[in-house]
């Protein structure tokens, strides 16, 4: 595109975008209302407690949310505190958002404590449901004498503190990440005014990708919190690293062309590959979560990819049209000038090409076993996290489940759900209770010839929960003509981690594939390519040993959540790959003119400000996440933060580069590039890699 029609099309660019933003944006406040935070936002499709949760959707009541009110005293219930129990229980049993049928108290054997458990209405508003659920909490707690302990557990427990961690999460991400991104801007361009256009830039990519969102949910996308506030880090994570690059090339091309336009049009020319590429290559790293298993994987990656084109779009029409709307004067106090030296021969990324280029072997090989080191790390993580220990912060429903282990068996407030052939109702119960993993079973009405049987286990959560599970599916599997499922909290526990499993086997080796593909296509090489794969699950397996690390030893999280290691790859990856592309299409640009130790260094040398400022910002947005309680959201975001960093001043800053001296030209193999001769005399970058240096004749 020429520099003249620039001119005016700049204009008709920012009419397009705040239309759009108009059109868009009121949509995006109505995301929040459209989440599906239930089971089936999470769980999988086919797994056999989802399948169990949909069939109970179908029986009178069942959709009801069921939720367990536990009262405790140390040194045993005295008559008052009977008294008032049985008088909040009355409350519940008479308000009109309780549904079916409620047992009488439950005592324990020790008589410290004593359960009422119900079912409340189930609404598909969230707002709805949580007001709901905290009106019949409060029937629970009415009146009660002073000194007895109770809690609000079970699903509806657990369920009332997902709500609530999830209530706002889109506002304060938001306004965190904001925060954070307008700080790193501003340290970054020591500008009082240029960090504000990405800012903006970005803030309508967001707008724009909320409001698109929310219109996919209308055709069956599924949102869940998670999803969406992994969208708004996305965005401006990803937003703002292409606004970096983009403008790095621009200020670049001001040092060598008077006429703003034209400095943008080569900027453009030059950065969109790269931006394409790398946009191309998270969105399809993300949709390859298409092919999970778990409807949090599935439904995160069009969400994901949404964000991340949108983003891209932004940065490619709508930051240059303000870019150029405003010209040089943005830059103050730094402006770039025509035929002053773009970079400094003194300057820190000039010095490390400097190092790079006399000693890459020493450097590729110390870098690389040191991230071999952190890879050890991977033997203390653990991915065993249980709902118990999913919320970083002490909540209700975590309490009650404590208290009822103090006086009854582990899976009391959870039991499990066996639904059966009402016809072979005794069958069922009789080898349910004949493996040894059942505390207690009660019956419900039958319905339809079917059989609700809720059974409470020996475990609620952890390895011989799970193990009841599988033992208890194989035993009620086994009577002929029952057709039983057995679902419930602990099995659906059990569900996700199988699933868990099975998408890291299936995903990640998709996103290699995809990722490796693209790059070779950029590269036009296949060497390049496999080295920089190797590097890129060097970098991620680093990153997750690390992370277990820092989980442990500093946090003391109990554990990982299940979805972990692959929500891991697929950002560090995907999003990582970015800084391979960035570098590696600059120093292929740069080798076809001077061979490719020139092209490496002078490669370093520009874009190294830009990675590291880039990987600073992807960083800083995924650290947002700690914000939240949630430990699994806490744990995406400290793992992809330390990744990230690593990727950008250890990986992409001197392995890559290193190894890439080392191997020289026939790191292009097979395209002709790798004919293209190095100069017989060592180039040093203080001396040939200023704005204005010419390559060396090949």
């Amino acid at each position: 595109m020429t520099a003249k029609r620039l001119k005016w099309i700049k204009w008709a660019v920012l009419v397009f975008w705040v239309v759009l933003l108009a059109v868009l944006g009121p949509l995006a406040g109505k995301l929040s209302g459209a989440e599906k935070n239930d089971a089936t936002a999470f769980l999988p499709g086919n797994a056999e407690s989802t399948k169990v949760f949909n069939e109970l959707k179908t029986l009178p009541g069942g959709d009801a949310i069921p939720f367990v009110v536990v009262y405790a005293r140390d040194s045993g219930l005295t008559a008052s505190d009977l008294a008032a129990v049985n008088k909040a229980r009355t409350a519940i049993v008479g308000d009109s958002d309780v549904v079916g049928t409620t047992p009488p108290i439950i005592p324990s054997q020790n008589k410290n404590a004593v359960l009422i458990s119900a079912k409340i209405a189930s609404n598909t508003d969230a707002n709805k449901l949580l007001t709901s659920v905290n009106h019949v909490r409060e029937l629970s707690r009415t009146g009660l004498p002073a000194g007895l302990d109770t809690a609000f557990t079970g699903p509806g427990g657990f369920l009332r503190d997902s709500l609530k961690a999830f209530d706002g999460i889109g506002g304060t991400l938001l306004i965190t990440t904001v925060l954070v991104v307008a700080l790193i801007l501003l340290l970054t361009y020591r500008s009082l005014l240029l960090w504000i256009i990405p800012l903006v830039s970005v803030g309508f990519a967001a707008g724009l990708a909320q409001g698109v969102v929310y219109l996919l949910t209308k055709v069956g996308l599924v949102v869940n919190g998670q999803s969406a506030g992994i969208l708004t880090v996305l965005v401006f994570g990803a937003g703002t690293d292409y606004a970096l690059l983009l403008i790095a090339r621009y200020r670049e091309e001001l040092h060598l062309h008077e006429d703003r336009h034209e400095a943008m049009a080569v900027a453009v020319r030059q950065s969109a590959p790269a931006l394409l590429s790398s946009g191309a290559t998270v969105t399809i790293g993300l949709l390859c979560l298409l092919f999970s298993q778990l409807e949090s994987d599935k439904g995160l990656g069009p969400v994901g990819a949404v964000g991340v084109l949108c983003a891209l779009a932004a940065q490619l029409t709508l930051l240059p049209a303000l870019l150029m709307i405003f010209g040089r004067k943005l830059f103050w106090p730094f402006i770039p000038k025509v035929g002053t030296k773009g970079l400094k021969e003194g300057g820190a990324w000039v010095r490390i090409a400097n190092g790079l280029g006399r000693q890459p072997r020493r450097i590729w090989i110390g870098t690389g076993f040191m991230l071999i080191a952190l890879c050890f790390g991977l033997l203390d993580l653990s991915t065993g996290l249980t709902q118990e220990q999913g919320f970083r912060n002490k909540t209700e429903s975590v309490t009650g489940q404590q208290l009822i282990q103090k006086s009854f068996p582990a899976g009391a407030s959870t039991p499990a759900t066996i639904l059966a052939a009402a016809a072979k109702t005794q069958a069922v119960l009789a080898a349910a209770k004949g493996e040894g993993v059942v505390a207690a079973a009660a019956v419900g009405p039958p319905s339809r010839g079917r059989q609700e049987i809720d059974v409470i286990l020996t475990q609620s959560e952890g390895p011989q929960a799970n193990q009841a599970i599988r033992a208890l599916r194989a035993r009620v599997h086994a009577v002929d003509g029952a057709d039983a499922l057995v679902g419930g909290n602990t099995a659906t526990t059990l569900d996700v981690n199988d699933a868990s499993v099975h998408d890291r086997k299936l995903v990640i080796p998709l996103v290699l594939g995809v990722v490796l593909i693209i790059l070779g296509l950029l590269l036009r090489a296949v060497l390049a390519p496999i080295i920089l794969m190797a590097t890129v699950v060097l970098s991620y397996l680093s990153a997750l040993g690390l992370a277990a690390l820092v989980y442990d030893w500093i946090f003391g999280f109990p554990g990982s959540d299940p979805s972990l290691p692959l929500f891991a790859f697929i950002f560090l990856v995907a999003l990582g790959i970015d800084y391979n592309i960035f570098l590696m299409s600059r120093v292929r640009e740069e080798a076809e003119r001077g061979g490719t130790r020139y092209g490496t260094l002078r490669g370093v040398a520009t874009t190294g400000g830009v990675i590291t400022s880039a990987g600073i910002v992807l960083a800083g947005t995924f650290s947002v996440l700690g914000v939240l309680p949630l430990v699994a959201l806490t744990q995406v975001g400290i793992v992809v933060a330390l990744g990230v960093l690593l990727d950008t001043f250890i990986v992409r800053s001197l392995l890559v580069p290193a190894l890439t001296l080392e191997i020289g030209p026939t790191i292009w193999w097979p395209s002709k590039l790798r004919h293209v001769p190095d100069p017989l005399e060592p180039l040093d970058a203080a001396t040939r890699l200023d704005a204005h240096a010419k390559a060396p004749s090949a």
